[in-house]
């Protein structure tokens, strides 16, 4: 019994130390990190002050926006749904048209190659994921 309870700790162990390497090995990188979104703020009206912000930005910048402010909203809804399997693949289409949108923006203004080529594999890669899933959702969904 004994025996059996230090393998049971050491294996939770062995798990957390996994999970807690996994977290870091996918932290947001540094050099990806630029205005912080937090000190902008809300309007009295409880909206983000983005009005002012968006003046700011550039075409690619507003066209990038548009497209995670239509995923966050699609995601929103999707995750709104009572079935824990629906509401992740719904979540999840939204998530991956997001990342087209930011996709086709990048093919739009970018200029480096790699990163456009990037930008194709994605557009490819969560097109197909996207049909998958919503043919889940199709079948699955009650």
């Amino acid at each position: 019994m004994k025996t059996k309870l230090l393998f049971t700790a050491f294996a939770a162990s062995l798990l957390s130390l996994a999970a807690t390497a996994m977290a870091q090995e996918m932290s947001y990188p540094e050099k990806c990190k630029g205005m912080d979104m937090a000190k902008m703020g809300t309007s009295s009206g409880g909206g983000m002050k983005m009005d002012m912000a968006m003046e700011e930005m550039g075409a690619y910048q507003k066209a990038t926006m548009e497209g995670m402010k239509s995923m966050h909203d699609d995601m929103m809804q999707g995750m709104m749904q009572k079935d824990a399997d629906v509401a992740f693949v719904c979540g999840m289409i939204a998530h991956h048209m997001g990342a087209i949108s930011m996709s086709e923006a990048e093919l739009k203004y970018g200029d480096n190659k790699e990163a456009k080529a990037m930008a194709r594999k994605v557009i490819d890669a969560q097109k197909k994921e996207i049909a998958q899933m919503t043919k889940w959702v199709n079948k699955e969904a009650k």
